[in-house]
């Protein structure tokens, strides 16, 4: 018997064919299609991208044209009702990478249906969206995670590690940044950013890194933002912004994280995505930069515009292997691949039955909905107040877990503060 009519096979579909899709996605697909994926726990096991929804299928088309037979002859979907039509494959898993306020609407329609689904951060943008998507995936016996592939970054690792092992002892207060060039918010991104900030669309990496690495409750939310270059100066579009988290531990202590992000940073700034983390513990300090990883190449004529001074080889990079293979790899795609894994274990795992599988997989607080409560939080709490500051009404600050509400929002000079959800997060 042909042992390839034998395999088993993920059938799998994309939503959102942008950046994101051709920086990690893309590159995971075409990996997947002439390797497959293998484990012991599933054994060998087809990859295939049958079905992709998107608004136009321009993108698609252009990309099934250059690709030729590096990737499988997807099907194409655009219009209002891609989503519907690309579900009638028979999917095994679904991937969402459209804006991050689309991603609600998409998601619950794959996950009623019945199958796995991988989404972009932010997942969504308030915890009534979760709460809804976390249902849906426990009724329908699937996984609904979420990509947050700084984790995956080998310094975040070592950070998570150092802790962990009690090396690092007790954070006291954090501070990231990441900016992004202008062609970001005027580019790549120009069809989608009116009304939408940099905080909620970046800014996430970094929450979910304090919460997953350190743990403790989200206590205090507060937030501030400038705009006036990619929209109007009293607009809803926001240039930069800046967002303040307090957590409190079991020891009664707590700790505060600055976040900062941007996406107007002059497009020849030597270094394509500005990242800094410092976090400061009761015994050390620990500090990380994205330009200072030790690589900087010049090239006349090409840096720092075509080709960036600082190279961050550890994301996503393409490479000539030493034995003649060309590649592209890095910690972008590995979560993607760590994903599509964690599927072909519960369909196709041969220890247990498939809810234990599934159990075991949805125990992975790394990625999986349910354990995203907080960092949702604050995003709904971060787009909350700068809306208000949006109408005039600056210096609010949401209150996690208040004898009111889970999320509830205090603005200076208001007798009554306004409950944004209800239940405890």
């Amino acid at each position: 018997m042909n042992a390839a009519a034998t395999r088993n096979c993920l059938r799998a579909g994309m939503v959102g064919m942008g950046m994101i899709f051709d920086d990690t996605y893309r590159p995971f697909f075409e990996r997947a299609h002439l390797e497959g994926l293998y484990d012991r726990r599933f054994a060998d096991v087809d990859v295939k991208l049958v079905a992709v929804a998107t608004r136009t299928g321009r993108r698609a088309e252009r990309y099934r044209q250059s690709a030729g037979d590096r990737i499988y002859p997807f099907e194409s979907f655009s219009g209002s009702a891609a989503v519907e039509r690309m579900l009638q494959t028979e999917l095994t898993f679904a991937c969402v990478a459209t804006p991050d306020n689309r991603h609600f609407e998409a998601a619950k329609k794959i996950l009623q249906a019945g199958v796995h689904v991988l989404i972009e951060k932010p997942s969504v943008l308030s915890l009534q969206e979760l709460d809804e998507l976390v249902r849906l995936a426990e009724r329908n016996k699937v996984l609904a995670k979420v990509v947050y592939h700084k984790l995956c970054d080998p310094d975040h690792k070592k950070l998570r590690t150092l802790f962990a092992d009690g090396v690092l002892q007790h954070v006291n207060s954090g501070y990231c940044t990441l900016l992004e060039p202008k062609q970001i918010s005027g580019e790549q991104f120009a069809e989608w950013i009116t009304g939408r900030n940099p905080g909620t669309y970046v800014a996430v990496h970094y929450i979910k890194l304090i919460d997953f690495t350190f743990g403790g409750r989200l206590k205090t939310v507060m937030a501030t933002g400038q705009r006036g270059i990619v929209g109007p100066a009293d607009g809803g579009t926001w240039d930069s912004c800046q967002l303040r988290l307090v957590y409190q531990y079991d020891s009664g202590r707590e700790a505060a994280f600055d976040i900062h992000t941007s996406w107007v940073t002059p497009d020849n700034f030597p270094g394509y995505v500005e990242q800094e983390v410092q976090f400061r513990f009761d015994n050390g300090v620990w500090n990380g930069h994205s330009r200072r990883r030790g690589v900087e190449c010049t090239v006349e004529g090409k840096t720092p515009t075509e080709l960036k001074i600082s190279l961050n080889n550890h994301y996503n990079a393409t490479f000539l292997e030493p034995w003649g293979e060309r590649s592209q790899r890095g910690y972008g795609i590995e979560v993607i691949d760590r994903f599509a894994r964690e599927v072909a274990y519960v369909e196709f795992g041969r220890d247990g039955d498939r809810t234990e599988r599934l159990e075991k997989m949805r125990a992975l607080h790394y990625n999986d909905l349910s354990a995203d409560r907080q960092v949702v939080a604050a995003v709904q709490a971060l787009e909350a107040i700068l809306d208000r500051q949006q109408q005039g009404r600056p210096d609010c600050v949401v209150r996690v877990n208040d004898p009111r509400g889970g999320l509830v929002l205090y603005e200076p000079g208001r007798a009554e503060p306004e409950v944004l959800y209800g239940d405890p997060v």
